[in-house]
């Protein structure tokens, strides 16, 4: 066999690359090596990587498709709310929602099934892909971290921050300014301002009542008018009766459903300078206690 033939022979066999055979030198009285001496230069591995990749598919992981600028939501006082949590390629693994409170983490659900103690908390899942928190009757409490895992190694996690806006609602005089006694002359028209604030949405949903007597839709009395327009952020409410009389006199109550409400005393008088009463009212009630004091000494 030729050099050439050993140096094709070993390629095959160990896909090595070889080189020539060299015969040593040798000398008188040294021993003579028999056969070859070889030197590796260098070995070439073969992957069959193309075998391999068409044996093998790596499954796609799951992501969540939902805008990074939606994880700050706002609700108002009372409402409902969903909070989002879009996934694709979920595959074999699981969404769970939980609750963070500092160290705290309460789960809420778990799969398609509900685990928190609260009624308000449910999953509600809507196709094709949505595994939404709803969450009833938003109470204060409820502002605060929401975590939409995906139950890979380590978890997949979509944060959600639930901010709750609380209704401002006050009843204003002409200037704007939180009234708490209100004092009209008999025969004259009752006006009444109701201005509501802090609404992420604007609302028409504001209520008057007298006592207990719903103004809105009241027809008995007559007379009576409420006009309401929407705001950016809330509602400006007002409230006319006509003709007042001494059975008007009362609390009235102004409310943004059953989320936040607040009251002023209203006072008919009969024959009286309204203004001269409002002036007049702390001097009146001085004489008074001045007047039962003198008596109680005497």
């Amino acid at each position: 066999m030729t050099p050439a033939d050993v140096i094709i022979l070993c390629s095959l066999m160990t896909r090595t690359l070889c080189v020539a055979p060299q015969m040593p030198d040798f000398k008188t009285g040294e021993k003579i090596i028999n056969g070859p001496f070889w030197h590796e230069v260098f070995t070439e591995v073969y992957e069959d990587t193309e075998d391999e990749m068409s044996t093998t598919t790596s499954e796609p992981l799951p992501f969540f498709e939902d805008d990074p600028s939606t994880n700050n939501v706002t609700a108002q006082l009372g409402s409902r709310v969903h909070l989002h949590c879009r996934v694709h390629d979920l595959g074999d693994k699981t969404i769970s929602w939980v609750r963070r409170r500092g160290e705290e983490i309460h789960l809420l659900s778990f799969g398609r099934h509900t685990y928190s103690a609260d009624s308000r908390y449910s999953l509600a899942f809507e196709q094709p892909n949505n595994w939404r928190l709803l969450i009833q009757y938003v109470s204060e409490r409820d502002e605060g971290f929401y975590e939409c895992q995906i139950s890979t190694h380590p978890p997949l996690v979509r944060r959600v921050y639930l901010v709750v806006v609380v209704p401002k609602v006050e009843i204003v005089d002409e200037r704007g300014k939180p009234l708490q006694d209100k004092f009209y002359k008999e025969g004259s028209i009752i006006e009444l301002r109701c201005v509501v604030s802090e609404v992420p949405e604007p609302s028409r949903q504001v209520n008057w009542k007298h006592g207990n007597r719903l103004l809105n839709y009241d027809t008995k009395r007559g007379g009576v008018s409420v006009k309401t327009e929407t705001l950016p952020n809330g509602a400006l409410s007002r409230l006319y009766i006509a003709n007042a009389n001494r059975q008007d006199s009362g609390n009235y109550t102004c409310s943004l459903a059953d989320f936040a409400a607040t009251a002023v005393s209203v006072h008919v008088l009969r024959g009286e300078n309204p203004l001269a009463m409002q002036r007049g009212g702390v001097s009146n009630v001085t004489h008074s206690l001045r007047a039962l004091l003198i008596s109680y000494i005497s």
